[in-house]
């Protein structure tokens, strides 16, 4: 049933930052689906918020996921890529026993890169053609600090996320002018989620509503231009005014601020 109301979709919903989105999006307004395949966690979710059981690493899970969003509002207005894996499904304790990249198995490595990387471009492609027949849609993926990307131990977790990035980048730019927007979100430090395992002292750790103040601004009328950006959720200042706040903790997608473009024939 068509809606007036926007509508998102966040995936990787059921717990963590992905849970405090959908409810903080739900409770600023918009319908929301949420995505996971954990069923249980699903259904604690409060109304009105409609879950969607789906697993990122099955290929039919897209479109379907996109259809129950379209028959239950009628429109997809936002995309939260924030549907992930973690090391710790590996090995549980991975930061104090590195997960060397000679131990990796190539089952693992396929299973990282479709749910890491794969998944937000199925995703955002599945979603697209939505947006651009309503001349306007945010896509936001949540990908990981440059440290993590390159520190050791971190092969598949940290190559995945990159490999996320770049594709935002990608999105972006290939998306100029229509309406539709791709940037980053981050929460910029170890954040307390199922996802991190046995990383120490979970109350050191960020909260996953750091994530909010970013992603409200990002999804609102203010931003519907800034597009190619990613956002450090821990750099956010709430107490200055949001579009400031976005200067603060916003840079080029993919650090493309110090990349030397490649030389071009002709």
């Amino acid at each position: 049933m068509p809606t007036s109301r926007q509508t998102a979709i966040v995936t990787g919903a059921a717990s963590g930052m992905g849970r405090a989105m959908a409810i903080s999006l739900s409770e600023a307004g918009f319908d929301v689906v949420a995505v996971d395949r954990n069923v249980e966690a699903l259904s604690t979710l409060p109304a009105p918020i409609k879950p969607v059981a789906a697993d990122l690493a099955q290929a039919d899970s897209f479109d379907r996921i996109v259809a129950e969003t379209l028959s239950a509002f009628g429109r997809i207005d936002v995309l939260i890529n924030n549907a992930g894996i973690g090391q710790a499904a590996i090995r549980d304790d991975q930061r104090r026993n590195p997960i060397r990249f000679w131990e990796v198995t190539p089952e693992q490595w396929n299973r990282f890169l479709t749910v890491n990387a794969t998944a937000p471009i199925m995703m955002s492609r599945a979603v697209l053609p939505h947006m651009l027949k309503a001349n306007r849609g945010r896509i936001i993926t949540v990908t990981t600090s440059l440290g993590t990307m390159v520190r050791e131990g971190y092969l598949l977790y940290g190559s995945s996320k990159a490999a996320a990035e770049s594709s935002m980048a990608v999105l972006a730019a290939d998306l100029a002018g229509t309406g539709v927007t791709a940037n980053v979100l981050v929460p910029g430090g170890v954040t307390d989620t199922p996802l991190v395992g046995d990383a120490g002292d979970r109350s050191k750790m960020l909260r996953p509503e750091i994530m909010l103040p970013p992603l409200l601004w990002l999804v609102s009328e203010e931003a519907g231009t800034v597009s190619g950006r990613r956002f450090i959720a821990a750099d956010w200042d709430v107490a200055v005014p949001a579009a400031k706040a976005a200067d603060g903790a916003g840079a080029p997608v993919a650090w493309l601020s110090i990349a030397r473009m490649p030389i071009e024939p002709g």
